[in-house]
């Protein structure tokens, strides 16, 4: 198998491990779930699932064939401030908890609520970290193999935490608001 098979292959392992990952945190949300009606803010938690579908959009834009260094930059420039805004939404939604006087030490769903929807955020941050530091290499080594391997990996892992999100959106604030 050759090297760069290899890191694909390691980098599909790694995405399977955040799949169980999540699972595991989405077993323990269902089991620990009590109806919360009027907690959550559907509206804004619909917000935030547009926002982050539109960066998956960009995101995907950015590698098309025939790839210029324009489109890349733009589109994942495009794609960070939707994430940013995406992390900014979230971030506003825990403080309201929290003000409320929700916070993750008031009981098992409240927990398991907030390490589920802060994993998924945290994963976000990691992602916007990785942009940020792979798109200056990029511009300044060019389109190599390397680089276009690492940029399919990071539009893969963008993707993801978009899948993952839908499954939050559904599970924890669609469930959460008709229960």
């Amino acid at each position: 198998m050759h090297a760069s098979d290899m890191k694909m292959f390691g980098f599909w392992v790694y995405l399977m491990t955040d799949c169980v990952l999540f699972g595991m945190l989405f077993a323990t949300y269902i089991v620990l779930h009590r109806p919360l009606p009027g907690l959550f803010s559907l509206p804004l938690a619909l917000t935030e699932t547009l926002v982050l579908l539109a960066s998956s959009f960009s995101c995907g834009l950015a590698l098309l064939p025939k790839v210029t260094k324009t489109r890349l930059v733009t589109c994942f420039a495009i794609t960070f401030a939707l994430g940013v805004s995406f992390l900014t939404m979230e971030l506003t939604e825990f403080s309201r908890l929290v003000a409320d006087g929700h916070s993750w030490r008031h009981g098992g769903p409240f927990t398991a609520f907030f390490t589920l929807v802060g994993t998924h955020g945290l994963h976000i941050t990691l992602g916007l970290i990785w942009m940020a530091a792979l798109i200056p290499t990029v511009l300044k080594q060019g389109f190599t193999p390397t680089s276009m391997q690492r940029l399919y990996c990071l539009r893969l892992f963008w993707h993801f935490l978009d899948v993952v999100w839908i499954f939050i959106f559904t599970i924890v604030y669609m469930m959460g608001a008709y229960a």
